[in-house]
């Protein structure tokens, strides 16, 4: 039903890795995803993904500072403690990041610069990427022109990069940077999720239908990516996943598995996902005076 539609819709979809290095040395990849809205370098994406651009040189530039700070430290019998009373100045734990670094893939040949604007009130951004040669996308976004077609039951879906499989990272011990390297798989998998509108999120003041809520949850890294139907039009973008408490909890239910009696605990919830109603996400466009195509 969507094969043809997934297939346009990734010719202008991409994927934006990260890689963050924990202060007790565990390094993970992480994925999110963006969108073309045009043949002229800027996409749209969630106002969280957004975040990650200034955070990542925030984080940076203070690890920085802590590393100067560190290896000024003289090298005895005084070092350990004078290292934890600088960590404590810091507030580094073991779990607290202090290296991100983000790669936008296969956009382009290379970014000076992006200029980001950010929605008042939605998880919603503008990504206007500068100072390119090559595009490395084709085609655009093709945005529904009349809402009102949006109903329950219609059959949607979302693409994005929810599980990151990219390997070519790595820890530079002799700096103490993580670095993106020639090494290693560069590329995560696209996974697309179907389901049928369920209901709608207005804003009271603004008067106006925000989001559009679907029977599937949103997967964690699709954020950012199309809603799109058979024919490849865009209705919204997923941005967050909501679990409806379902009522038909089990405490203690008596079970028999593998031949033996047991008791289970069970409390289910309902995963449904969350997307920016296409009609805001055009307002935002039209302010920022950036050129988007209807259909």
């Amino acid at each position: 039903m969507f094969e043809q539609a997934i297939e346009n819709i990734l010719a202008f979809t991409r994927p934006l890795h990260t890689i963050t290095r924990t202060y007790g040395g565990l390094v993970l990849p992480g994925t999110s995803t963006f969108f073309f809205v045009n043949d002229r370098g800027v996409a749209v994406t969630c106002k969280h993904v957004l975040n990650l651009i200034p955070a990542a040189d925030q984080i940076n530039q203070t690890y920085q500072q802590f590393k100067v700070e560190r290896d000024r430290i003289p090298k005895d019998g005084r070092y350990k403690k004078s290292l934890l009373g600088l960590e404590l100045k810091y507030k580094y734990h073991p779990e607290t990041t202090v290296q991100l670094k983000n790669n936008f893939l296969n956009c382009f040949d290379k970014i000076d610069e992006i200029v980001c604007h950010a929605h008042p009130t939605l998880d919603l951004a503008i990504l206007e990427f500068k100072g390119f040669n090559k595009i490395f996308y084709s085609g655009h976004a093709q945005f529904i022109k009349d809402s009102k077609i949006i109903k329950q039951g219609k059959s949607l879906c979302r693409i994005g990069f929810p599980f990151p499989e990219f390997s070519n990272f790595r820890h530079n011990p002799d700096n103490d940077d993580i670095e993106w390297t020639q090494q290693g798989n560069p590329n995560s998998p696209s996974f697309p999720i179907d389901g049928i509108v369920t209901r709608f999120v207005a804003d009271a003041q603004l008067n106006q239908v925000t989001g559009i809520e679907m029977s599937t949850a949103g997967l964690k890294g699709q954020s950012g990516g199309p809603l799109f139907d058979a024919e490849g039009k865009v209705y919204g973008m997923q941005f967050a996943t909501n679990h409806l408490h379902l009522g038909f909890d089990m405490k203690d239910k008596e079970i028999i598995q593998d031949g033996k009696k047991g008791k289970v605990s069970n409390y289910p919830f309902l995963h449904v996902g969350l997307c920016v109603h296409v009609d805001p996400i055009k307002d935002f466009l039209r302010e920022h005076q950036v050129s988007f195509t209807e259909i």
